[in-house]
């Protein structure tokens, strides 16, 4: 009889579990998918490099892209900020500082940010990390690298640039001497290689990304020595290449970096390499969103629009139809893959110019 009720029991508990919806709870597997965060719940911090967000190119980019989530994505703009970094210094610092205030991205504007990076990552798990211009941290779960192919754009300015040339001489102005914007000099030296393989290239770098009067000196100078076109990659410093060709006017250019830098002079910027450094922020915060975030490195090209030049607003009149149909053609053949555009200086020397008919 006793064993009777004890079967008795443990049925009528069973019902009951039954009846109050089933099973017990499960611990939520550490491999189960990430469901994303309410857009109005969603918060997100950008840590800015030393050039800030009035460099009008890669700072600015990226809160454009931020700005962009606030007004399609939903997320609540007192719930969205960034942080200007005055050193290197500053980089661990800042982005430390997001993570323990509870953001659920932090994304660092520039790949001087990856070491700091590897350090502050692993010790916030559950917060997501994207940093632009790098591959991804390897072996942490919690992070993104936005990647461009530069040379690609880069290509098509040096083409458009030696194209336009009057004095076959054009300048490249880039800020610090690193494998990064040595991609973009090696992609506008054999742009300029296809469109006019007597062409002159002179080169000089700031080594600094924030300090405008150095970016007018050395353009001065460029320009001094014969150069009538100059393509800048100097962030800030860059503006100073911008003013430097606005002064000596009409028969000079300057090109733009990373947005469309055509109205900070109009006219006297023949045209803008840009990266969608807005697109790739943007991307990033819709997949925390959404839940579809992944480690891992994202590319963006000239076939996906991720690069590509500017509109040219203020100068379509200057170029001729001839050399605008062949642009068009250039680019088709890189979106396409026809045409590979070298990433480094020692792989100029080796480019074969396709032929542009």
């Amino acid at each position: 009889m006793q064993k009777l009720n004890i079967r008795l029991a443990a049925l009528l508990l069973c019902a009951l579990l039954a009846g109050c919806g089933g099973s017990p709870p499960q611990e939520k597997k550490a491999d189960a998918p990430d469901k994303g965060v309410q857009a109005a719940g969603l918060k997100v911090g950008l840590v800015m490099d030393e050039a800030g967000i009035d460099d009008k190119s890669f700072n600015a980019a990226a809160n454009e892209g931020l700005q962009r989530a606030i007004k399609e994505l939903g997320v609540d703009k007192d719930k969205a900020r960034w942080i200007q970094s005055k050193t290197n210094a500053d980089y661990k610092t800042n982005l430390t500082q997001l993570a323990n205030q509870g953001y659920d991205l932090v994304v660092a504007i520039g790949f001087s940010m990856l070491d700091p990076l590897k350090e502050v990552a692993p010790q916030f798990p559950n917060t997501k990390f994207a940093i632009v211009d790098s591959p991804a941290p390897e072996g942490l779960a919690n992070c993104v690298g936005l990647t461009f192919r530069e040379e690609q754009a880069t290509f098509l300015a040096g083409y458009l640039a030696a194209s336009m040339s009057k004095t076959h001489k054009i300048g490249f102005v880039g800020g610090q001497e690193i494998p990064l914007i040595k991609k973009f000099e090696a992609g506008y030296r054999a742009g300029a290689k296809t469109a006019a393989p007597n062409s002159q290239v002179l080169t000089t770098y700031t080594n600094t990304w924030n300090d405008l009067n150095l970016g007018k000196t050395q353009a001065m100078q460029l320009f001094g020595n014969g150069a009538d076109i100059l393509f800048h990659a100097a962030g800030k410093s860059g503006l100073g290449v911008i003013e430097a060709a606005r002064e000596k006017g009409v028969g000079y250019y300057a090109i733009g970096v990373d947005r469309d830098q055509d109205d900070v002079a109009p006219g006297r910027v023949l045209t803008s390499m840009v990266k969608k450094v807005d697109t790739a922020v943007y991307d990033a915060i819709k997949k925390v969103k959404s839940g579809e975030f992944k480690a891992g490195t994202w590319v963006y090209d000239l076939k996906q629009n991720g690069v590509g030049l500017s509109e040219r607003r203020f100068t379509k009149q200057d170029i001729s139809p001839a050399i605008t149909a062949k642009l068009e053609k250039l680019t088709k053949l890189i979106a396409d893959g026809k045409v590979v555009p070298p990433t480094t200086i020692e792989e100029v020397a080796k480019f074969a110019p396709p032929k542009i008919e």
